[in-house]
């Protein structure tokens, strides 16, 4: 049988946790390529896929989604996807995964996609799974029912993998034989006459004059459209219908969400006896045998902090060889530069501003690389949803979702991988809601500031250690808590929505497709490097030429200094002069950021900051901390004419600052400021990564600004308050 000239599209659709990424992969051969969906900022995995014959399709993975009903922007493309809405594509068939461990609650969507009257191929997944489990799937009857073919797989092990290829290359000669119209239809006059009016404000751009379409999808709208909902472009008159039609059951004290999903669910009760037949006495599923302990509301709770644990010490401690393998690369990079290029403008543009952007945003990748494979794991074999259950309470408290606890954590390691874990996050308000507070969390990139200021007032004897690890565990509690609180204010004024309870289907535990959670892993990373790094990178340049300009001369006294010393030098080489010399360096340095365009601006930031207890020069370092908040330690040694790169070097910064005064003599750095300081690092976004990251999953700048100045706003009162209040209470 020959399929059409061109190249067809189906799509693969199934519930979340129903094998559908495995059999992508397994039927594409990792031959898939992402891009965004037309007219949308959501990406799309798109593969190709040899037919038995010769052929070739195009295979659309469609996001997994429990129904095409949607009240939120990112569940509305899977509707998009399957029935081929303006502007997306319509689909010449599509191929419902449905597990058949659980077969009735996944037939719902089935039917869904079936009454859109779209050519369609049910695979039942996990076939291996059913036979383990003493079940006997009877396709033939579930074929006689449905009206479209069925086949039983495994995408795992391969099974089913040639017979599927066949049925879609016959479903794409023979489409009729695939479209057997509705299977539910409501009896209900009222009910039919209330779907009927809605249907008459579906678009003719979306149901293409065919009646099947139109009422199919006057069925979508009368179950996604609410007045609270997230969905936008939805037309006036459409939306206005679907609401009235609720207004008119409500009168006649009716649920129409109730009666429509009731009326499916009772057509596959019905029959699902005669699809899946037990073969012996029913036993108790592995699964069920390990929720006892693994949902125990105690025990469940310390073998998931067990687990997180093992998590957190991963993005901490294994990525750190990665981590500086990378570092020591990019440097190493740099300097071959600056060897072969002459000194000039063009060599520190390229060393000091693409080489270490560039080096800025892939030193990241270990942590997201690590944190996906995980997360990836955790969804494949179907842990993630219990983490959902057993967090659920905690952080709907303070109106989180149980699902932003797995970010959260992570983000004690780094904000930017935390940010783009959101996506397993189904509702955009709770994303965003999650992505507004991560930043509060005590990223690794504070522990060196925090290390250099703890350091700075608290001298290392045995009760300055002791106090060092309290300071060091209070600041983690601090941001800790100011997230959860920030989040409680967030999600009842600027983020505020209807709390949606945590609904989820508890998929079986299973083993996890390793090459699916590599693909899933090495896209989302590639995605990052691709997108958010552009963003980074030219804010990395930005804060280079910040520093780096305007090109002053140096004053006639150093000039005159260094020159002696040179020529010193050159008679007769001792250490105390090469010590002299790169202190004269590193006060030309110091000299030419007071004069850079950062070191003024950080003179205009003094009046603005002394109410915290920073000068100009602290002001300085926030200034440079906002192309990472470790920059601060480094700033600060330019600043205070100090290389701070080896330990004794550090040592010599610690000093330095503990030395530094005021013109009027007081010293800057007493033990209240520093505190105040810490305060600020802790509250407020000076990490342009993180913020290019919130920009990249919002597609928009307004998030990243409101997060930007909310921080910063909060920094600063809190910063006050401390200084402020040491003070008046007596503290210097």
């Amino acid at each position: 049988m020959a399929v059409a000239t061109a190249t067809p599209l189906v799509a693969l659709a199934g519930n979340p946790n129903a094998g559908k990424s495995a059999l992508f992969n397994r039927l594409t051969g990792g031959r898939a390529r992402v891009a965004n969906y037309p007219g949308l900022t959501v990406e799309r995995e798109e593969g190709r896929v040899t037919l038995p014959v010769g052929g070739e399709i195009r295979l659309l993975d469609v996001p997994g989604t429990y129904s095409l009903a949607a009240r939120s922007e990112d569940e509305r493309i899977a509707l998009l996807a399957v029935a081929g809405l303006p502007p997306l594509e319509v689909p010449d068939a599509v191929i419902v995964v449905v597990d058949g461990t659980q077969l009735a609650r996944h037939l719902y969507l089935a039917l869904q996609i079936i009454e859109l009257d779209l050519p369609v191929v049910v695979a039942v997944n996990f076939a291996d799974d059913l036979a383990k489990e003493g079940m006997e799937l009877h396709s033939v009857e579930l074929e006689r029912h449905l009206g479209v073919p069925v086949i039983a797989i495994s995408a795992l092990s391969g099974q089913g993998m040639d017979e599927l290829k066949r049925l879609v290359e016959r479903v794409l000669a023979e489409p009729d034989s695939a479209r057997p119209g509705p299977r539910w239809v409501a009896q209900d006059p009222t009910l039919l006459g209330w779907i009927d009016e809605v249907g008459r404000c579906v678009p003719e751009a979306w149901h293409r004059n065919n009646e099947r379409r139109r009422r199919a999808l006057a069925l979508w709208a009368v179950l996604s459209l609410e007045p609270d909902d997230e969905l936008h472009d939805v037309p006036a008159d459409l939306r206005l219908a679907a609401l009235s039609a609720h207004a008119a059951a409500r009168a006649a004290n009716r649920t129409l969400d109730e009666e429509i999903v009731r009326g499916r669910y009772d057509w596959i009760d019905q029959r699902a006896d005669r699809f899946l037949r037990q073969r012996g006495q029913p036993r108790v599923s592995r699964s069920d045998q390990a929720d006892r302990w693994l949902l125990h509301p105690a025990l469940g709770f310390l073998l998931f902090a067990g687990l997180m644990v093992v998590v957190f010490q991963s993005l901490f401690t294994w990525a750190d060889p990665m981590i500086g393998a990378i570092e020591v690369s990019f440097a190493w990079i740099g300097a071959r530069v600056q060897e072969l290029l002459p000194a000039g403008f063009l060599t520190d543009l390229l060393v000091e501003g693409v080489i270490a952007g560039v080096g800025g945003v892939l030193v990241f990748l270990p942590q997201i690389l690590l944190l996906f494979f995980f997360i990836g794991l955790m969804e494949d074999t179907g842990y993630m949803a219990r983490v959902a259950f057993i967090m659920d309470r905690l952080m709907r408290s303070v109106g989180l979702h149980g699902r932003a606890f797995v970010p959260m954590l992570s983000a004690y390691a780094c904000a930017v991988p935390a940010v783009l874990s959101t996506r397993t996050m189904e509702r955009q308000r709770d994303r965003f809601l999650t992505m507004m507070v991560l930043p509060l969390m005590t990223c690794s990139a504070r522990l060196p500031v925090y290390g250099l200021l703890i350091a700075a007032f608290a001298a290392p004897n045995s009760e300055g250690s002791l106090t060092q690890g309290l300071l060091l565990v209070g600041m983690y509690v601090f941001g800790t808590v100011v997230a959860l609180l920030a989040a409680a204010v967030l999600g009842r004024t600027v983020l505020k929505g209807k709390r949606v309870p945590l609904l989820l289907q508890m998929p079986p535990y299973r083993r996890p497709h390793l090459a699916t959670v590599w693909r899933r892993m090495v896209l989302r990373a590639g995605i990052f490097v691709k997108q958010a790094g552009t963003v980074i990178l030219l804010c990395s340049i930005g804060m280079w030429a910040l520093l780096t300009f305007p090109k002053a001369e140096r004053s006639p006294e150093l000039t005159s200094a260094m020159a002696q010393v040179e020529a010193q030098l050159a008679a007769a080489p001792t250490p105390e002069l090469e010590q002299q010399l790169v202190d004269l360096e590193s006060s030309a340095a110091g000299e030419h950021l007071r004069n850079s365009y950062a070191g003024r601006f950080g003179r205009l930031l003094e009046p603005v900051i002394e109410p915290l207890g920073f000068d100009w020069k602290i002001g300085v370092g926030l200034v440079g901390a906002f192309a990472a908040r470790e920059v601060f330690v480094s700033t600060m040694a330019v600043v205070y004419n100090v290389e701070a790169e080896a330990d004794e070097e550090n040592a010599t910064l610690r000093e330095r600052i503990r030395e530094a005064s005021w013109p009027d003599g007081r010293r800057v750095f007493t033990p209240l400021v520093c505190l105040s300081l810490m305060v600020f690092f802790a509250l407020a976004c000076q990490c342009m990564s993180t913020l290019a990251a919130v920009k990249r999953e919002t597609n928009s700048w307004r998030w990243p600004a409101f997060l930007f100045v909310y921080n910063g706003a909060l920094a600063w009162i809190a910063s006050f308050a401390v200084f402020q209040g040491g003070r008046l209470l007596g503290f210097e």
